[in-house]
């Protein structure tokens, strides 16, 4: 006896969203909203100068906020979390590339309260007559990263005076293995560093008051051993030069690169 067929579902009354009538589309959108729709894999897709949000059940579900209903077709009050987490992440989908982050951590609505959950972002750009008019964005759980190959975490004081851009490493982090302090000011962290022992201190190099590199100085008095790890919109030209032995990341960074310059330090803090 042969299995009955799965229901088809009612196709989407596009003529009441900003999409407007699906025969006025262009073929690039045609085709992917039909993959998106059609995907067992959380997919959003953000398309045109308003940012008109289309996704499946999977992102519904996925990102649990009562209000999702896909597959959407409106302009969004607020960018989803996957826009919002980074300004400078959908930089290469803009300009025709496709580009992935892994192990991201996003805010989700859970039981109805906010979690965050490690996720693996695919941005992929689509062209619309004149050049790309959408950006899809394929969302999938992040497999629990390792931590260095000691399998021991590293102690990090992160210094940042951001309070977004310090909740979001502090999360990275955490997300990674690591076991983490932070504060807004160098002035903040020097007690904590003759309090505690830390491995890395982490610190953006300008900083109200304080600045990084003044931080690090005096923080190496007290701790001679203290890996230091910069963070600057100038990359390595204001720590280049420095007199102690520094790492440093260019903002904005991702957490591949985060991952490896931490890979590289507790290799030092293992060697000695």
């Amino acid at each position: 006896m042969n299995s009955p067929a799965a229901a088809t579902p009612p196709a989407p009354d596009w003529s009441a969203t900003a999409l407007g009538d699906r025969a006025t589309w262009p073929a690039s959108l045609q085709l992917t909203v039909d993959i998106l729709l059609n995907s067992p894999q959380a997919m959003l897709l953000v398309w045109g100068a308003e940012q008109i949000m289309v996704y499946n059940e999977a992102y519904a579900n996925l990102a649990g906020l009562p209000s999702l209903r896909a597959p959407g077709g409106h302009v969004p009050a607020m960018q989803p979390a996957a826009w919002s987490w980074n300004s400078a992440a959908l930089a290469p989908a803009r300009e025709g590339r496709s580009v992935s982050y892994r192990g991201v951590d996003l805010p989700l609505w859970r039981d109805g309260r906010i979690e965050q959950q490690r996720l693996d972002l695919y941005y992929t750009p689509v062209p619309g007559d004149n050049g790309v008019a959408g950006i899809l964005c394929t969302l999938a759980i992040a497999r629990p990263a390792p931590v260095a190959d000691s399998g021991q975490p590293l102690r990090l004081l992160v210094v940042e005076d951001n309070t977004d851009a310090r909740y979001l490493v502090c999360e990275t982090l955490r997300a990674l293995g690591h076991k983490v302090e932070s504060v807004a000011s160098g002035e903040e962290a020097l007690p904590l560093l003759q309090q505690q022992r830390f491995d890395v201190l982490f610190t953006d190099v300008s900083l109200p008051g304080m600045s990084g590199v003044d931080l690090a100085r005096q923080a190496l008095r007290q701790a001679p051993r203290l890996a230091l790890l910069f963070a600057s919109g100038y990359g390595d030209e204001l720590t280049r030069h420095l007199e102690f032995p520094s790492q440093s990341l260019q903002k904005p960074y991702d957490i591949e690169q985060l991952q490896s310059v931490l890979e590289r330090i507790a290799a030092e803090v293992r060697a000695g």
